[in-house]
């Protein structure tokens, strides 16, 4: 039987180009979220994150620039009710909606499809957290023919687990055209302190094309949050 390897959160250097990731689990005592975009383009590049509210935005840094905001600009993290939706994308708003409407993750993900930035298809990738008990779903939408054809449709479910969580991500290095996630969600081990957690992924992601790391921390019982914000732009 083979043994299921847990990473480190220093595996993140193995990869100059993850593109954008979602990490999701548990401490010993509380649920550990975070999300991260790199980029490669002055367009892509030009962003920061912050909070507002209960839910985390992108802004460009430079607001006198010209950007095209198709596709950068959204709402990673939003909270609805006991749930918390982070994705790399505008279907933030798909699952949200549906939600709000009594339908599931899976149904609002089924209308959605990868990106149209092709050659590369970019994979939307997704994730809904139960903050009551810490189970979690994970989904990317990707191409299915390296043409822009057909979209594949990947779900996971995950119970909570003690200083285990999972990472699924866009891209699996640093080509042209980039070469789409596989396989798995990667199994990850999660540190109890809030500050080994962020300050690690931070410091491995790769330094030229990191933009920016939104981590959260999160109580079970009062839903009380921790969270940190590193922006590139910004010199943090």
């Amino acid at each position: 039987m083979n043994k299921i390897q847990i990473n480190e959160l220093s595996f993140l250097a193995s990869n100059d180009y993850w593109g954008r990731g979602i990490l999701i689990g548990k401490t010993s005592r509380r649920i550990a979220v975070a999300y991260f975009i790199m980029g490669r383009s002055e367009n892509s590049r030009n962003r920061v994150f912050y909070q507002d509210a209960d839910m985390i935005a992108i802004a460009p840094f430079d607001k006198n620039a010209e950007i095209d905001p198709t596709l950068i600009i959204y709402y990673p993290v939003k909270t609805n009710g006991r749930n918390l939706i982070v994705t790399n994308g505008d279907q933030t708003d798909t699952v949200e909606e549906f939600l709000n409407e009594g339908k599931t993750f899976e149904e609002a993900l089924r209308t959605r499809c990868f990106e149209p930035d092709a050659p590369h298809f970019t994979p939307r990738i997704s994730s809904i957290l139960n903050m009551v008990d810490g189970s979690y779903k994970l989904s990317i939408l990707k191409d299915s023919d390296g043409h822009g054809t057909d979209c594949s449709r990947y779900f996971y479910e995950y119970a909570s687990r003690d200083n285990t969580g999972h990472f699924i991500h866009t891209y699996e290095g640093n080509d042209s055209p980039l070469p789409t996630f596989e396989g798995e969600p990667k199994l990850f081990r999660i540190p109890d302190s809030f500050e080994e957690f962020s300050e690690t992924i931070w410091n491995s992601l790769d330094a030229d094309n990191k933009i920016a790391l939104c981590t959260m921390m999160i109580d079970f019982d009062t839903l009380e949050r921790e969270v940190k914000i590193y922006n590139k732009r910004m010199g943090d």
